[in-house]
């Protein structure tokens, strides 16, 4: 005889826990020039763009951080942000210890995503093996100028820790219902995260998506790679998002408005 469906306890079947996405800003860069976000854009546009993480709350209690932010003082110095709070302050303001975060996923290496992994003292990190073996050498050295090299010393120092995992490559379910893809080429490796949620799956494009524009432009990153591997990128992420509302860009002032406010700089994506 053979039996069909998942394994059940008690007659009651098992579920893989179910997420809540939540948007984080901890900071505004003003007047940003819009041609370095999207490809072609009118030189003379700019916009007060967000800095924000995301927060990945799991019914099995994990908490689960997509993104670090940034805090060391050479970055606030270099580009001066507005409304600044430290990421880890952000997450206390919202009514979470900072060393209660279990997991950091790390879409990319640039600073403002990577510089506050170490503010999380409990967390593994998550990141492709493809883009840490690509921009940190040994000892820590940086071996691409994508990565600051203070952040390449701290990431290394973190793998030393035992800390450090490494994702093997696309589409891979690192956490139950939280899968990790690449092909968005915002750098050699960049990812993005798919997250099961109540409505749906959620998106977190990072990077690999810069502001709602371009998904509905259908136009590239203006930093990438390869612009016909980000575009490839995108229209794959509306057909792993249950709808296009629920693929969340990394830098666009309008997630604060779309959805519904949770917290001081704090909305639900749902």
């Amino acid at each position: 005889m053979l039996l069909a469906g998942p394994i059940t306890t008690r007659g009651v079947e098992a579920r893989p826990p179910v997420w809540r996405v939540y948007a984080i800003r901890y900071a505004t860069i003003p007047a940003f020039p819009v041609r370095f976000l999207v490809a072609g854009a009118d030189t003379t546009r700019k916009l007060d763009i967000a800095m924000m993480f995301w927060l990945l709350e799991g019914s099995d209690r994990r908490r689960v951080l997509v993104d670090a932010g940034f805090y060391r003082q050479k970055f606030l110095d270099s580009w001066k942000p507005a409304d600044f709070v430290s990421p880890a302050e952000a997450v206390k303001r919202f009514g979470i210890a900072p060393d209660s975060i279990t997991d950091v996923i790390i879409s990319h290496v640039h600073w403002d995503h990577l510089d506050g992994a170490d503010l999380f003292p409990s967390a593994r990190i998550w990141i492709q093996r493809e883009e840490y073996e690509h921009h940190v050498g040994a000892g820590g050295t940086r071996l691409d100028p994508a990565i600051d090299s203070v952040d390449a010393a701290m990431l290394a120092k973190l793998d030393a820790e035992g800390r450090v995992k490494r994702v093997e490559g696309d589409a891979q379910e690192i956490l139950p219902g939280v899968t990790v893809y690449t092909g968005g080429k915002h750098t050699f490796a960049s990812q993005y995260a798919g997250v099961r949620t109540a409505k749906g799956t959620v998106v977190v494009a990072s990077d690999n998506l810069y502001l709602y524009e371009n998904l509905d432009r259908h136009l590239a990153i203006a930093q990438t790679l390869d612009a016909k591997s980000n575009l490839a990128a995108q229209e794959r992420m509306k057909t792993i998002a249950s709808s296009p509302r629920l693929i969340v860009p990394g830098h666009d002032p309008a997630v604060f408005t779309r959805f519904k406010r949770a917290g001081v700089g704090v909305v639900k994506v749902e």
